[in-house]
């Protein structure tokens, strides 16, 4: 098994955030139990960790983020928690304040984003692929909710589209935190390779 050294190395490595949302996690969320994990997880000072120390030198940082026009156009209705969520007309707005990235995490104008508007993870059918391919990367660090659903789309397409996959724990949450911790033990521990914000902030300093 490679090791993070061999995995996290600057110019083959981007962090990625998904749904660090003010409207989802944040002060305005709409799933108040998962922003409750979140906090108790401390998982957005967590996450900021990582984050400074990845563009302090120079690895890039990409907020994966979900959002919808009022009309829905180019959304499915084929997610039940999402059509429940749906049913609000002021859902994550596109240009709303409830679309941005939680103000903890910047961003800081080196970031990109890659906004989708279906589905229940990062890659499919959104620009993230060339995102990483155009700038050389090879692993992904995975951060953000949740460990329920996101974090585990994100994990499993990021394999099979090539990338290797780094965990800090201590920067995903799931509803209860004990599930996320058994998702993590009982799955993600074969799939990804474990760390933590302060190891990895430490790498690479």
């Amino acid at each position: 098994m490679r090791q993070l050294e061999d995995l996290a190395t600057p110019g083959q490595v981007a962090v990625l955030t998904m749904e660090l949302q003010r409207g989802i996690v944040g002060d305005l969320s709409c799933l108040p139990l998962l922003a409750k994990s979140v906090a108790e997880a401390d998982l957005l000072a967590n996450t900021a960790r990582v984050l400074e120390a990845a563009r302090a030198c120079g690895i890039p940082v990409i907020h994966c983020t979900a959002g919808f026009r009022p009309d829905r156009a180019g959304s499915f209705e084929n997610v039940p928690l999402v059509n429940q969520l749906l049913r609000n007309p002021n859902h994550l707005l596109l240009g709303s304040p409830e679309v941005e990235v939680c103000p903890e995490l910047g961003p800081a104008p080196s970031d990109l984003e890659s906004q989708r508007l279906h589905g229940v993870s990062p890659f499919h059918g959104t620009g993230l692929d060339a995102m990483l391919r155009s700038s050389g990367v090879t692993t992904v660090v995975a951060t953000g909710v949740s460990l329920n659903v996101g974090i585990i789309g994100l994990t499993i397409e990021a394999l099979n589209h090539g990338y290797h996959v780094v965990l800090p724990t201590d920067c995903v949450a799931a509803h209860p935190l004990e599930y996320g911790r058994a998702i993590i033990e009982g799955s993600l521990a074969q799939l990804t390779t474990r760390t933590t914000s302060q190891e990895l902030a430490r790498h690479w300093r």
